[in-house]
């Protein structure tokens, strides 16, 4: 009865909350750059070296060096180079370079040709995070549109 109530409540304290979090400068883990352990930021990560552990941030951009060996948990992901593990982000775009080892779980998806994947993709419900087989899937395609795909 009060779920919706409670949904747009609480879309409207994250946009309160996206609202006075400060804009900062992006990190930036440089190529020669190798962390074991956990990577956690309430911004933007920028990453060219190695993470031996869990990454999560609002915003990730792997370039061609960068490697990820554990999970990434994100709002919006950029892949150039390696991730070893799963994969949960709102965003999810797989370059032609991207490497990608583990379960990707994101309410859109886009893989460049060249791109290599080796798991299982499933769609994320946005509004309760939780994976639904009766949900659409968009399809984006060459020219940047992005078109329903039908499923049964």
């Amino acid at each position: 009865m009060f779920s919706k109530a409670n949904a747009k409540a609480d879309k409207v304290l994250a946009k309160k909350n996206d609202l006075k979090r400060k804009k900062t400068a992006p990190t930036i883990i440089s190529a020669d750059v190798k962390v074991g352990g956990d990577l956690a930021s309430d911004g933007e990560v920028q990453m060219d070296g190695t993470v031996h552990g869990d990454v999560s941030c609002n915003k990730l951009s792997l370039g061609k060096t960068a490697a990820v060996i554990g999970s990434v948990n994100a709002d919006e992901l950029l892949v150039r180079g390696k991730v070893n593990g799963e994969i949960r982000a709102r965003i999810v775009v797989f370059k032609e370079t991207a490497r990608v080892q583990g379960d990707v779980f994101h309410e859109t998806l886009c893989i460049e040709p060249g791109a290599q994947l080796e798991g299982h993709c499933r769609r994320l419900n946005p509004e309760d995070g939780n994976s639904g087989d009766s949900v659409g899937i968009n399809l984006v395609v060459d020219d940047g549109s992005v078109k329903p795909l039908k499923t049964k």
